[in-house]
């Protein structure tokens, strides 16, 4: 069994205090950390010394707790770096540009051509959507999170299996590092997600928790005692190619009846055609048709009500196979199917849900919908960026080094 380090302790730990300072969404105090993450105040302290002195955390004076003396108020030093965060979806680059608070600087999107995603194309839109965006930050970037869609080995930066471009095994980040000069952390759209929910949303208050990606691709990040579950390969999360129907429609990933094949945003323009192959909600791709899809069932148009209420219908079976596999305490629906079909297609999947899983573990888990301010998956990929400059042991060991040198310093 592997055995954390002190280093990772402290890793932790640090992680741990400013989760706690993003969350306050202001400022906070010491003692309000340590309360909020149950960690002793001299840890807290020694975590937020080293914060203060890499610039990451600022104090803004203090405030009177009404018994006692004044406590200094922290927050997030916005204009400590910049951090970048890269969706690398099956239709487009989507590119943020976020400062340390995490708001939005900047952002561009450029369209995936078909016809033209070999390693080396995208490569190309991804330093193009950057150049876009990096402005006069370039000095600032602390690190530059990519999430790429199917299986990734973070640790080497490969895109072992995309089903939707046929890769395999591309050295992905290798071929970045010849364009660009920041650190990179790559993961994909799955990881990403959950970790913009453990990091800013909904995973911030459980520890048990499901994010459920629906997009071209769907797909869960599984988070088990408030740590993301990866898996022996990180393919951990894989769930749209889990088997939902027999025989049944072909899916992207070579084999008939998966998840994916019902409620990805193709799987529900398939569903359309089914209801009316002639429909005029149809149009050129698939991210259209599901506009269009949300928009005539706000209306009350039968056709686009049934085929939410269908989605439903295969998503809530899908849903309580996961209840009953992983007992969860919450599960958070999100991205663009999501946002286009909202509340429509979360009652339809929990009243499909609710008759299909067991009762006990059903009552004890709530569906919601994402409420993240950004497009989660860069979000989350920004955060590995950040996970990745304050887990650097050149970030912290020369804190450490000059704090024991004034400690040595005669008075």
């Amino acid at each position: 069994m592997y055995q954390l380090t002190a280093r990772d302790i402290r890793r932790r730990n640090r992680f741990c205090v400013l989760q706690a300072v993003y969350a306050a969404a202001g400022h906070t105090s010491r003692q309000e950390i340590a309360t909020a993450t149950g960690l002793s105040f001299a840890t807290v302290g020694n975590m937020i010394a080293e914060l203060l002195e890499v610039g990451v955390l600022a104090e803004l004076g203090y405030e009177a707790a009404g018994i006692g003396r004044p406590r200094a108020q922290l927050a997030i030093n916005p204009e400590r770096g910049r951090l970048i965060g890269v969706d690398i979806a099956e239709t487009s680059i989507h590119v943020d540009v976020f400062d340390l608070a995490m708001t939005v600087l900047r952002s561009s999107e450029i369209p995936v051509d078909p016809a033209a995603t070999t390693p080396g194309d995208i490569v190309e839109l991804i330093v193009r959507g950057i150049d876009e965006v990096i402005a006069g930050d370039a000095e600032k970037v602390l690190g530059i999170g990519l999430s790429v869609p199917g299986l990734v080995e973070p640790e080497t930066g490969k895109s072992v299996f995309s089903p939707y471009w046929h890769w395999h095994d591309v050295p992905l980040k290798a071929l970045l590092e010849q364009r660009l000069p920041h650190p990179l952390y790559l993961d994909n759209p799955l990881k990403a997600s959950t970790a913009a929910q453990l990091w800013f949303g909904a995973g911030r208050d459980v520890d048990d928790l499901i994010v459920v990606t629906l997009r071209a691709g769907v797909g869960i990040g599984v988070v088990i005692d408030g740590m993301l579950y990866r898996g022996v390969t990180n393919s951990a999360g894989e769930w749209g190619h889990t088997n939902l129907v027999l025989d049944g429609r072909p899916c992207s990933c070579g084999r008939n009846g998966c998840v994916e094949a019902y409620v990805s945003a193709p799987g529900i323009t398939a569903t359309l055609r089914e209801f009316d192959p002639t429909s005029t909600l149809l149009a050129d791709d698939d991210t259209t048709t599901i506009a269009a899809i949300a928009t005539a069932a706000a209306r009350g148009d039968e056709v686009a009500t049934a085929v939410i209420e269908k989605t439903g219908h295969y998503l809530g079976v899908a849903i309580a196979n996961l209840v009953n596999l992983f007992n969860p305490r919450r599960m958070v629906f999100g991205d663009h199917v999501a946002r286009q079909l909202g509340t429509p297609l979360l009652d339809s999947t929990r009243r499909s849900a609710s008759h299909h899983a067991m009762s006990a573990p059903f009552s004890a888990v709530t569906l919601e919908l994402d409420t993240l301010p950004h497009n989660p998956s860069s979000l989350g990929a920004a955060t590995f960026a950040l996970e990745g400059f304050l887990a650097h042991r050149e970030t912290f060991t020369s804190v450490s080094t000059r704090r024991a040198r004034r400690t040595d310093t005669p008075a």
